[in-house]
């Protein structure tokens, strides 16, 4: 069943409106050197589009059943597809 924007809306509220997870030191570390090395560029549309031609934007990841029934379980939950949930899971 297709969710409405509406409602699709109110899932991503639900999802931001809870507490962020604890960086582990290392993810601290790596995004203070990505913000450093951050100089306040852009780059157009074209450039953008060029430099990820060499991306599909499709993996294959194996993973144990259990993992993916928690997955399936909490997208579920969410009321987002896997694909979905696993996407806003690595951003």
């Amino acid at each position: 069943m297709a969710k409405t924007d509406k409602e699709i809306e109110e899932i991503f509220a639900k999802i931001d409106s809870q507490p962020s997870e604890e960086l582990t030191q290392e993810e601290k570390e790596s995004l203070a050197m990505a913000e450093a090395m951050d100089d306040g560029s852009s780059v157009s549309l074209e450039e953008l589009k060029k430099d990820l031609e060499d991306y599909s934007g499709h993996i294959i990841v194996r993973m144990p059943k259990s993992l993916h029934k928690k997955l399936k379980i909490a997208a579920s939950l969410e009321g987002v597809s896997l694909n979905q949930y696993i996407v806003y899971k690595l951003a």
